[in-house]
């Protein structure tokens, strides 16, 4: 790979106009047959999607004809013909004569019911907030965006409601960010498999059937359940999921079977209801757990969750966070990309190692410890102490 680029460069310096447009054509087909679903989200997909042209291509043996498709979809010839002209221009379906099409792995991808339900997100949701991006910082003078209730999903949906608001009353909206992420983290690594939990549970056991290992604010760790009890299996002490009121968050739509299976008479996990942005009502737990929220706040509301928690941390209470830790430089261009979409949507930001210093300073924590588990994607987990 290190020696394939620089010829690549040196080629396309050479070449004439011509051969360039070549090698960019065939450049972009390399692209595209690299990308994964939530890369390649053309606009044109999303009423591909309501026609199930993917899914209707994926599902064939054999190529279908335009007539065959619009027949099937109920679209007008000439207009599928245009889009699936264009998708195949897109290599997201494969042209194989006049008027016929085939799949594609691309095609297969998209008719994958998560990656339809991330088309749906994308487009319905993110979609008019970068729209509406270049307008609200010009008319905000290109100020920072730090205020929750003035962002781009207000001046794009002309709204004064927050959108954790809107989206308790859309349900389907959840539904949808909910099966897209479910089929996002397929295949990815989680916390739990870099986390030393033994060690960093070290000394520690309850000094009653009271005592409590861990909580989970959010309920994030939810879809992990299995994993965290394999983890736990040996080691004293509750376990809670702090699932959010169903109206607060785009996680309503992540409903998950949380498992109580019984153990030594006990359930294994238990499952209760809490707004994070109310005081911690489970006091001197060993780890306080928390995924993938702060980064849907401004600091200022992160204080707010962080004093709530602190307020309930004992003497050997840690806080894990598990968010991304950007670096200083170099960031790529998709974990930037997700920076911006959280600043448009929330007016709050994925941070730096240096921004989680400060912001912890600011309520008397430090981070003491730091496990990374996908470093391509800055995703790792800061152990948390009071100073």
């Amino acid at each position: 790979m290190d020696a394939l680029i620089p010829q690549v460069k040196q080629l396309a310096e050479k070449v004439n106009d011509s051969t360039r447009r070549q090698l960019i054509d065939q450049l972009r087909e390399l692209t595209y047959s690299l990308e994964s679903s939530d890369e390649y989200h053309a606009a044109i997909n999303l009423p591909c999607e309501d026609l199930k042209i993917f899914e209707l291509l994926a599902s064939s043996e054999s190529p279908l004809t335009v007539e065959k498709l619009s027949k099937e979809t109920g679209a007008a010839p000439t207009l599928l013909g245009r889009v699936l002209r264009y998708l195949a221009s897109m290599k997201l379906i494969k042209e194989t004569g006049k008027d016929q099409y085939t799949s594609t792995n691309i095609t297969k991808t998209l008719a994958v019911e998560g990656n339809k339900a991330g088309v749906y997100h994308q487009f319905n949701l993110v979609g008019p907030m970068w729209a509406d991006l270049p307008n609200y910082l010009s008319n905000h003078k290109y100020s920072d965006m730090i205020d929750s209730n003035d962002t781009c999903w207000h001046s794009a949906n002309k709204t004064d409601e927050h959108i954790f608001s809107w989206v308790g009353r859309h349900p389907e909206v959840a539904t949808n960010f909910g099966k897209w992420m479910a089929q996002y983290m397929q295949g990815q690594k989680t916390w739990l498999d870099t986390f030393p939990l033994e060690k960093e549970v070290g000394s520690w056991k309850p000094k009653n059937g009271e005592d409590v290992l861990l909580v989970d604010i959010g309920g994030n760790v939810g879809p992990l359940l299995d994993v965290l009890k394999a983890k736990i299996a040996g080691i004293e002490g509750r376990v809670i999921l702090q699932e959010p009121p169903k109206d607060s968050n785009l996680r309503s739509g992540q409903d998950q079977p949380h498992d109580t299976d019984i153990a030594a008479g006990k359930p294994a996990v238990e499952t209760t209801v809490h707004d994070m942005h109310t005081p911690q009502p489970v006091k001197n737990a060993k780890f306080y757990y928390i995924r993938s929220v702060f980064h849907d706040f401004p600091d200022d509301k992160c204080r707010s969750i962080l004093e709530n928690i602190v307020s309930a941390m004992g003497e050997e209470s840690v806080i894990l966070i598990d968010e991304k830790i950007f670096p200083d430089s170099n960031v790529n261009w998709k974990m930037a990309q997700i920076d911006i979409s959280m600043m448009a949507c929330f007016a709050s930001i994925e941070r730096t190692e240096a921004m989680w210093g400060a912001l912890l300073d600011s309520v008397g924590l430090k981070v003491v410890r730091k496990y990374l588990y996908q470093p391509e994607f800055y995703d790792g987990v800061l152990v948390v102490e009071r100073k």
